[in-house]
């Protein structure tokens, strides 16, 4: 993955995750932080905090923010968030369109 498509977090930086997502996501699409929407509506910024530190059991997750699939891995005393474009259209699914009549 792209250099500008990740950061690294550890514990003795005062950065706490929640904030690195949305200044990565700002850096990465050249947008002011605070016109993102807010992070709450993608993941509840407290509970990525206490997942992202040495004490907590869980390793990895990924959750979807401003276009971006974004994915929290945890190493020791060191955070990696990296950021996955999300692709739309590929052929894969079909959308149905709901005509609103019911038979």
């Amino acid at each position: 993955m792209d250099s500008d498509h990740s950061t690294i977090v550890t514990a003795v930086d005062e950065h706490r995750p929640s904030m690195a997502v949305v200044d990565l996501v700002a850096a990465v699409t050249d947008t002011d932080p605070l016109a993102l929407a807010p992070l709450y509506d993608a993941i509840d910024p407290d509970a990525l905090d206490s997942l992202c530190t040495p004490d907590a059991c869980v390793s990895s997750l990924e959750f979807e923010y401003e276009g971006y699939t974004v994915v929290v891995e945890q190493s020791g005393d060191d955070v990696e968030i990296s950021l996955e474009p999300i692709t739309v259209g590929d052929g894969s699914a079909q959308e149905v369109a709901d005509s609103g009549s019911s038979a």
